[in-house]
């Protein structure tokens, strides 16, 4: 996923956790502005803590805060939208809802990540859901991929990759998406693009 954040970027990382994406791509360069928000106190009390053990040149860059995805999120767009490890944890009926906040939220131009636990196969899914069930005291809601692809195509975005792997006992799926810059014939006039 880091690979898929341009230098210079902008992120927007919805349910950061301790902020570990936004800590990675600091540290490698060329993140212009980070901002993670999570509904975790504890967990964006050590993204605070981590981004305070930067440099001090990269600290100023990364803003955390603790917020609900159903709070008012941060205003404007974003060059990077991600949502990692974080649609599983909300229910079913609300998953194409965040999905749509989140796009509301890339930028012309930018790229939406998504990554999540793979309901499939049954023993590695077996096993996430247990994980969760112990480290969150939730019991997860798998959302297929199938509706994620559809959802954004349906937004108008363009899936540029797509792939899943397998770590340790967790099978993970991921999509990436960028939203198309408007052409300009298509604007009506008065506007904005």
């Amino acid at each position: 996923m880091l690979t898929m954040v341009p230098d210079g970027a902008s992120v927007l990382d919805v349910g950061c956790g301790s902020g570990l994406f936004l800590g990675l791509l600091a540290k490698r360069g060329g993140l212009r502005a980070g901002y993670g928000f999570d509904s975790s106190a504890a967990a964006i009390a050590l993204a605070r803590k981590m981004r305070n053990s930067l440099p001090a040149t990269l600290q100023p860059s990364l803003r955390f805060e603790c917020l609900d995805v159903g709070d008012a999120w941060p205003a404007g767009t974003f060059d990077v939208v991600s949502l990692i490890d974080v649609m599983h944890h909300v229910p079913s009926a609300a998953q194409q809802d965040l999905l749509a906040t989140a796009i509301s939220h890339v930028a012309p131009g930018g790229v939406l990540l998504y990554k999540d636990m793979a309901a499939a196969p049954l023993p590695y899914a077996l096993a996430n859901r247990l994980h969760d069930l112990v480290m969150a005291r939730q019991w997860i809601t798998y959302a297929p991929l199938a509706n994620i692809r559809r959802w954004g195509l349906d937004a108008g975005l363009e899936l540029e990759r797509e792939g899943a792997c397998r770590m340790l006992w967790f099978a993970h799926e991921w999509l990436a998406f960028r939203k198309p810059i408007p052409d300009a014939a298509s604007v009506t006039p008065g506007e904005a693009p």
